[in-house]
């Protein structure tokens, strides 16, 4: 995209936002990118050089799914990677302009990311449905209950005596109710857990997109790529179709796209989200150079 059709998609962007009665956000993986929680590099060199010398991990994400031979070896990794994405603020507050943006604005929030970013940045609870998961809980591996535990303590404890890749024994975590390891509370199979607070929350999500299904509503997806489609992008096509008075708008960095049926009433900003953060909150262009 050409600096003057992302100066054009940004100006009918900030009038959406000014004329929207509703905003409906969906973030994807792209916008934690866009605050710097990225998953390769320099930051994983950085946080990860270790494990990249000992185990031959590349990334973050595939570390998570490397078949360590002991609990004790995988729960260091799993520890550190929980403290630097979830604990640890973002290197850059992409997502506490983002609420600025929104403030004041009746609006909710539905994300397919697991950092509690949302959280960290100040996002009210009753705003926001966060549906793989949150690095930040633990389940039954089994599971053999609908519950998850809060693991703030014990991945602090973990970070903090870790050594040569390992964490003490006395750390690895197992379920209190039968007995079998504890697991990471993200959707990555069948034995997900849906608890309680999840139901609550996507109930709260139901209930704002049945009571916003009319008026001029601006349905806004952040870094959402295509690993997941069917839980955000896709849905926001179906809404803005099914209500003739709704905007999408996509942003997103190498990465835009709508649907032809609802090609008059999409925006498509193919630039830096958090550039595009600024320019809305400061009213330029300077996102259109990212």
């Amino acid at each position: 995209m050409n600096n003057e059709t992302c100066e054009s998609q940004l100006k009918q962007l900030r009038e959406a936002l000014d004329q929207a009665d509703a905003v409906v956000i969906g973030a994807g993986a792209g916008l934690s990118t866009a605050a710097g929680l990225t998953y390769s590099g320099e930051r994983f060199e950085r946080l990860f050089g270790d494990f990249a010398a000992k185990y031959g991990i590349r990334d973050m994400y595939s570390g998570g799914f490397y078949p360590f031979a002991t609990p004790e070896e995988m729960w260091a990794w799993w520890s550190r990677h929980i403290w630097c994405n979830r604990y640890e603020p973002a290197p850059k507050n992409t997502y506490a302009k983002l609420l600025q943006l929104v403030e004041g604005r009746d609006f909710f929030v539905i994300t397919t990311n697991v950092d509690h970013q949302f959280q960290l940045a100040g996002c009210p609870k009753e705003r926001l449905f966060y549906t793989q998961g949150d690095y930040g809980l633990w389940q039954c591996s089994v599971p053999c209950h609908d519950k998850t535990y809060d693991n703030y303590e014990t991945v602090m404890a973990m970070v903090e005596q870790q050594r040569d890749m390992r964490v003490p024994s006395e750390l690895v975590p197992m379920c209190p109710v039968c007995g079998k390891p504890m697991s990471m509370n993200l959707r990555a199979d069948d034995t997900f857990v849906e608890d309680e607070g999840w139901h609550a929350a996507a109930n709260r999500y139901r209930d704002y997109l049945h009571s916003h299904r009319d008026g001029r509503v601006l349905y806004l997806e952040l870094g959402v790529g295509g690993n997941t489609p069917g839980i955000i992008k896709y849905p926001f096509w179906q809404l803005v179709y099914d209500n003739p008075k709704a905007t999408y708008a996509c942003v997103n960095l190498g990465q835009v796209m709508t649907a032809r049926e609802i090609v008059d009433r999409s925006i498509l900003v193919d630039a830096d989200i958090d550039a595009v953060l600024d320019a809305l909150l400061e009213g330029d262009t300077d996102g259109c150079d990212a």
